[in-house]
């Protein structure tokens, strides 16, 4: 015992000499041990579960913890712990330097960590282990991510005039609501918008044409509280919030019906990509099922959370940001014909600055996991720590977007933070899509497939905002834990010049 013990205290010198005689260019900060610990078994899991959710909620308990350890790189416990996850526990990553580690594949394996410490049951994905789950080491990752490319590509002609019909739609409907009733909530017929969009541009097919009608964003948010709840908060009193949500894994079979609905709508309308996976030898039933939640899980969802998230940030900014944009997004499309084009949205820099500050000051996922390969060494600003193989790490993407020794006044909502020269250098550090916003997506990274799509339609979303409304104000909701923010619109005025 005493020389093993020995032993790691020799190893420990020897890296801490190593780095203090870093050549130039290397780091040539202090090695230090992690900090924090895990509590008690069962119990020590619980507790930092309910300190998550609850008291204080998870901005406090982590900085918190920061200031207890004085340190952003921790040892602690994530939810939901019993009796869902076996084994909680996670070297947090809570600062912008120490963050980008989780993109390495040759360091870190993204097999299962999706959702965390936890897997939910593959009877909610018609059996298989979809894309999102797998590593790229794994022989069908690359197969799957072309599938998605395909359809990416496939869709690119459609996505502006799909778009505009049907965002044109949901803005009909909110000048229609608060007309009526001096209000209206911003979420659902967003959702309703978004859902309708994604299926038109990718599988060429209406859902108010089919059996599904509209009833698509709402079998598609019960479906995804069954893989999600374990990391949810629904506002219920605490006990039963917890017993109910993080306690037990919710069982399959009371989605199966609706899940079945979602799934014939999508196998009767991506005949053509299952012909293409087909070509690549995966099984249409496969395909479908990967389809199906590439959109509805990654492009739907993420739809879901940032479109409010946007609508908030820049609602809050006030009427002079409002008409700042309005002159820019006009102008850009009164010098190209009066179209909304991809050649007038490159003479936005403002624009694409605000959804990119946006998707810096709150990413819509929040979470990332990768479990180490091998013996690491992480650097935060201030230290390097010593990651052992197979120990799970997690980041906290606000608090790396948010970061203060990376930006300037990061708590803050800055709308021409990306604009310019010094802008476009700072891109690198926006890390919301499993990578940084400067790198691209390829078969051999887990960077999301829809990176630039998703940046697209937030561009579109603002310039036809900003096209049709010279301002809007807005209130806030009652928000749910994991969720997007609840966002009411209480005014829109149309456009005037």
């Amino acid at each position: 015992m005493a020389s093993t013990s020995s032993s790691r205290l020799a190893v420990f010198f020897l890296i801490t000499v190593l780095l203090s005689v870093a050549a130039p260019g290397e780091t040539k900060l202090p090695l230090k041990q992690i900090p924090g610990d895990y509590g008690l078994p069962f119990i020590g899991a619980i507790n930092d579960r309910r300190s998550f959710f609850y008291n204080p909620g998870q901005e406090e308990f982590f900085k918190s913890k920061i200031q207890k350890y004085e340190s952003t790189v921790i040892r602690t416990n994530m939810p939901p712990g019993p009796f869902i996850a076996s084994n909680p526990k996670v070297i947090a990553l809570l600062d912008g330097k120490s963050f980008p580690v989780l993109f390495d594949v040759s360091k870190v394996e993204k097999r299962d960590v999706l959702t965390g410490t936890y897997v939910p049951s593959t009877d909610l994905t018609g059996g298989y282990r979809v894309l999102a789950y797998l590593d790229p080491s794994e022989s069908k990752h690359a197969k799957l991510k072309q599938v998605v490319y395909f359809l990416l590509k496939w869709s690119r002609d459609k996505v502006f005039p799909v778009f505009e019909a049907c965002y044109t739609g949901l803005f009909e409907t909110l000048e229609k609501q608060v007309a009526e009733n001096g209000k209206s909530s911003f979420n659902p017929p967003s959702e309703q918008a978004a859902f309708n969009f994604l299926t038109q541009a990718f599988f060429g097919s209406n859902p108010a044409d089919t059996k599904l009608g509209v009833e698509g964003p709402s079998l598609i948010n019960k479906w995804l509280l069954f893989q999600l709840h374990p990391v949810l908060s629904l506002g219920l009193p605490e006990d039963l919030d917890d017993l109910l949500l993080h306690t037990y894994p919710f069982p399959a079979f009371p989605i199966q019906k609706d899940y079945k609905t979602l799934y014939d709508f999508f196998n009767e309308s991506s005949g053509f990509a299952q012909d293409e996976a087909e070509k690549m030898g995966l099984s249409r039933e496969e395909a479908c099922h990967n389809l199906l939640f590439a959109t509805c899980f990654n492009a739907f969802g993420g739809i879901k959370v940032f479109f409010p998230i946007m609508v908030k940030w820049i609602g809050r900014a006030g009427g002079k940001l409002h008409t700042e944009l309005a002159h820019e997004i006009r102008s850009a499309i009164k010098s190209n014909g009066g179209n909304l084009s991809m050649a007038a949205m490159e003479q936005m820099p403002l624009m694409k600055s605000v959804v990119y500050e946006a998707l810096r000051i709150e990413p819509a996922v929040p979470y990332q996991y990768g479990k180490a390969k091998r013996d690491l060494l992480i650097e935060s600003h201030d230290a390097v720590y010593e990651v052992k193989e197979g120990e799970m790490l997690f980041g906290f993407q606000p608090f790396a977007t948010r970061d203060p020794k990376i930006f300037e006044r990061a708590e803050e909502f800055v709308p021409d933070r990306f604009k310019g020269e010094a802008g476009e250098k700072l891109l690198k550090y926006l890390l919301w899509s499993n990578g940084p916003e400067t790198e691209n997506t390829t078969v051999g990274n887990k960077q999301c497939a829809g990176k630039d799509f998703m940046v697209l339609l937030s561009r579109l979303f603002v310039a036809q905002l900003f096209q049709r409304y010279d301002t809007f104000e807005i209130e806030l909701g009652k928000a749910q834990s994991g969720t997007a923010p609840a966002v009411i619109i209480t005014s829109l005025k149309r456009a005037s010049f």
